[in-house]
């Protein structure tokens, strides 16, 4: 087992590699085209070192950066080939790919980069904190009581912008001599103010309900999906209904270990289809796309399993149930919303339109939602969220401004002072000598 499994990662190395050298060849085409960034002009940075599979945590701020970038323009700093070239196809930010340190450092050179934001604690971050005179900030990619919010890394950063006061509470137990106050920033979540996409139906009377479950999971502790012990009965009962539009969002991966998992998974996206044949009115959905918004802004009710869907849809402060896991060794964290959420067990599939209807309607049900959407992410008012957030970054442009003034006197960084300010690093960026290169240069390699 231990020789195929090395060999299996030998062969995901070579293709990852041959990925990196293809990304990187298409890249030099491109940037020979590109003008020059505009000197200057930048404010705020996005550090992103990871490659294109996890693009996933840099997609979800696209539309707050952008609105900032308004205010403050913000530059995406890229680090991976594969990563960069999705950037340049995709973001609505300016781009620059910064593949070595010496392009990294000639970047910062010739912007006025006063604000770098992080997504990930990606182990290459650690490069980019060697540069002070600016503030790095976490801003992370999402909110929930996984394990992966209380880590101590969270002291590395200047400052963090955090959802709200459960974040706070949730720190507050691992973080031992961390000054909250000034260093863990709530902003709520900014995303929720930008759901958005094209609706693939023309909206009615029907009661609109998104199922978005997750996959089967690999291990026991992890087995959260509810497609083969919720789903189908689920589907069922709400196109019975003939009152329901269904949006089907299933993980990408689902069936990919259990296959009963993906046979549930077929039943369903079968049962749909039969549907929406029988009554094209219905309009189910099948949902397959990358964007993920305007189906949490939409359904009147949500029903996900345990996963950062919980907490996308605890944002938009809408109803939502949570389906219990089946799987009696799944590890569930009670300490936190999930101490109070509006659980469906698989017994109660079946009966989901009377659960609906309850989130939806019941004073008591709809009140607690409220509670725990403010305790995760404050005032869930549209636009409130942004307005913390810029209201966040206008505060430590201000605290830049005053440290500026204070360290005036001081000597020239000498980080950047033997790069040469004339080089234009989006043109130059991935072209240095080899000899320069300190292995930072491709993407992770898992």
């Amino acid at each position: 087992m231990g020789v195929l499994r090395d060999a299996r990662k030998a062969v995901k190395i070579g293709r990852d590699l041959l990925a990196n050298r293809r990304a990187r060849a298409a890249l030099s085409g491109r940037l020979a085209q590109l003008p020059p960034l505009e000197p200057n002009k930048y404010k705020i940075a996005v550090y992103f070192a990871d490659g294109q599979v996890n693009m996933y945590q840099l997609r979800q701020w696209y539309k707050p950066l952008e609105v900032l970038g308004r205010t403050w323009p913000v530059v995406v700093l890229s680090r991976g080939a594969t990563a960069a070239t999705k950037l340049f196809e995709e973001s609505p930010l300016p781009v620059a790919y910064v593949r070595t340190v010496s392009a990294l450092e000639r970047t910062l050179a010739e912007q006025d980069i006063r604000i770098v934001f992080y997504v990930n604690q990606n182990t290459k971050n650690f490069q980019m904190f060697r540069y002070g005179q600016r503030w790095h900030v976490f801003i992370n990619h999402g909110e929930s009581d996984k394990m992966y919010m209380t880590t101590n890394q969270f002291k590395a950063y200047d400052y963090s912008f955090i959802a709200g006061d459960a974040a706070r509470a949730r720190l507050d137990k691992v973080l031992w001599d961390y000054d909250f106050d000034k260093r863990a920033i709530p902003i709520g979540r900014p995303q929720a103010d930008h759901y958005s996409g094209t609706l693939p139906y023309t909206p009615d009377e029907r009661t609109v309900v998104l199922y978005a479950p997750t996959w089967e999971g690999d291990r026991s502790a992890a087995a959260y999906g509810s497609i083969a012990s919720h789903g189908v009965e689920i589907v069922r009962a709400l196109i019975a209904t003939g009152t329901h539009r269904v949006i089907y969002r299933p993980h990408p991966r689902s069936g990919v270990v259990d296959h009963e998992y993906g046979a549930a998974n077929r039943e369903i996206i079968g049962m749909l289809a039969a549907a929406n044949t029988a009554d094209p009115a219905a309009n189910h959905v099948h949902d397959t796309g990358s964007e993920l918004g305007w189906q949490l802004s939409a359904a009147d009710v949500a029903i996900v399993d345990i996963s950062a869907m919980v907490y996308d849809r605890l944002a938009s402060g809408k109803p939502l149930l949570i389906t219990r896991p089946a799987h009696p060794e799944a590890q569930v964290d009670l300490t936190g919303y999930l101490s109070a959420c509006e659980w469906l067990d698989a017994a109660d599939a079946a009966s989901v339109v009377a659960e609906t209807d309850r989130v939806l309607h019941d004073p008591e049900t709809v009140g607690r939602l409220d509670y725990w959407v403010r305790r995760y992410f404050g005032d869930p008012t549209p636009g409130a969220a942004t307005e913390r957030f810029h209201n966040a970054v206008g505060h430590l442009m201000a605290e830049w401004e005053r440290y500026a003034a204070l360290h005036a006197g001081d000597e020239p960084a000498q980080a950047t002072a033997s790069i040469p300010v004339a080089v234009p690093a989006s043109s130059q960026a991935g072209q240095d000598d080899q000899s320069q290169e300190t292995g930072e240069d491709d993407d992770d390699l898992r």
